[in-house]
């Protein structure tokens, strides 16, 4: 008896003490995560990075390996990567897996180290400017190019690079003998990228990469961009962003101009929030962008609905939706020049949608789903026999009452004391034959409400 329960403790004990050396083996074994970045860098790719970046020191693995394989594009997304990797304590590693063009340059530049693949490519990265229309890019203005320059060196300079290799990457005036000739703008390949110590290492494979960085053995974890990283990287590609823009401005036109509430409206809210949310996740839209937007859209609505006529408030509105919605498009480093290309976009995405409300109210008009949007309202038969009576000169006192003779929109006409007379509610749309009472008297003007 003695002799079972004296075994049974062994065994426990073995057990116990086997289960904390794998446990400790398994904690103590090295993890590496890899994410890929390739095809276009938008601004939809920086919470990915930055999502990546978290886990790797919320795991403590042993390094990030961004397997690098891109043309560039936008500068301020590459901006907001660089910020990220240099803020990072994480070991990060750019494996520039065939090419690391113009943003992926800055990106690659960032990392603590970079490892090439035989036969790739560092560099080209002068910004240029898209045109609004989805025309050839042209060329930025030199204030442009010297910030970029100076995010190059500040990078190079922040990993212990060569300085004048990273701007030589940018400005074609700056000239690295033996590289590049003056109008040239500097790309390395992999054997001078190692040469000029811009790269620390050369690795074909991933594998060999571990392996050259003693990682061999490393628990290898890949990450990719989930449903909602994805998401926003749809949201905030320019033609999708445009697209969004003309269908909001289109259902908010139609709702302006039909009675009630619908599904123009609805849609068109659904889409501007679709924008906005977008390019808040990716911190191109902050408070200032959203008050811009939010006072815009007040004042384009007290226009319509509230101040006859169209004046300084109407212009004011558009305006200032013109601005929020353009700053919400462009990010660090832009230009006065990339402001106005972004209004150019947002202008033509408006313009856009003012055509099309046009045409549907043109084409559209008769067809059964257009009569629940649109009011066509008919006069009684043999009221269009006779003249209207003339709209007289008001003499009319607070507190007379009557009913509206047509829509009210705010402005209209109604009956009082069997006289015509022009009149505006408080804000709000009437139909014609409501009971109205004349609620105040504002010089000429004629103010009325609902009888309740």
């Amino acid at each position: 008896m003695i002799w079972t329960s004296f075994r049974r403790t062994v065994l426990l004990t073995v057990a116990s003490l086997l289960a904390l050396a794998s446990a400790a083996a398994a904690q103590s074994a090295p993890r590496v995560i890899v994410i890929p970045i390739e095809g276009t860098i938008d601004m939809g790719l920086a919470p990915f990075v930055k999502r990546a970046l978290a886990e790797a020191e919320e795991t403590k693995a042993d390094a990030l390996i961004l397997d690098i394989n891109t043309f560039g594009g936008r500068v301020d997304a590459a901006v907001v990567i660089r910020d990220a990797l240099l803020a990072s304590p994480v070991r990060t590693i750019a494996f520039v897996n065939r090419r690391a063009i113009s943003a992926g340059a800055l990106i690659s530049l960032a990392a603590k180290e970079i490892v090439m693949t035989e036969g790739a490519t560092i560099g080209a990265a002068t910004p240029v400017q898209m045109s609004p229309t989805g025309g050839e890019a042209s060329p930025v203005e030199e204030k442009t190019v010297s910030y970029v320059r100076k995010e190059f060196r500040a990078t190079a300079e922040s990993r212990g690079r060569p300085l004048a290799i990273a701007e030589a990457m940018v400005d074609r005036d700056v000239v690295i003998p033996g590289l590049n000739p003056k109008g040239k703008l500097l790309t390395l390949t992999t054997n001078e990228a190692l040469a000029r110590q811009v790269a620390d290492r050369q690795a074909n494979t991933l594998d060999s990469l571990l392996i050259g960085i003693d990682l061999g053995s490393a628990e290898i974890v890949r990450l990719a961009p989930n449903w909602g990283e994805g998401f926003v990287r749809l949201l905030t590609h320019p033609v999708v962003a445009s697209l969004l823009l003309s269908i909001a401005t289109l259902g908010i036109i139609i709702e302006l101009r039909t009675p009630g509430f619908g599904v123009p409206g609805g849609l068109g809210i659904l889409s501007l929030i679709l924008v906005l949310a977008g390019h808040y996740t990716v911190e191109l839209v902050g408070w200032e962008e959203l008050i811009l937007v939010g006072l815009g859209l007040t004042l384009i609505t007290l226009e319509v609905f509230v101040i006859p006529g169209f004046g300084i408030a109407g212009i004011a509105g558009i305006i200032s939706t013109l601005a929020g919605f353009s700053l919400s498009l462009i990010g660090h480093g832009s230009t006065l020049a990339a402001f106005f290309g972004a209004m150019g976009r947002v202008s033509l995405a408006m313009i856009v949608a003012l055509i099309g409300s046009l045409v549907a109210f043109r084409f559209i008009r008769h067809t059964p789903f257009s009569r629940q949007l649109v009011l066509d309202a008919a006069l009684p038969q043999g009221m269009g026999d006779a003249p209207p009576a003339p709209v007289v000169a008001p003499t009319t006192h607070v507190g007379q009452q009557g009913q509206t003779a047509t829509p009210l929109r705010p402005a209209g006409i109604a009956l009082i004391d069997g006289v015509r007379v022009d009149v505006v509610s408080e804000g709000e749309m009437v139909d014609a034959g409501v009971p109205i009472v004349v609620a105040r008297m504002e010089g000429n003007r004629i103010v009325v409400r609902r009888v309740v």
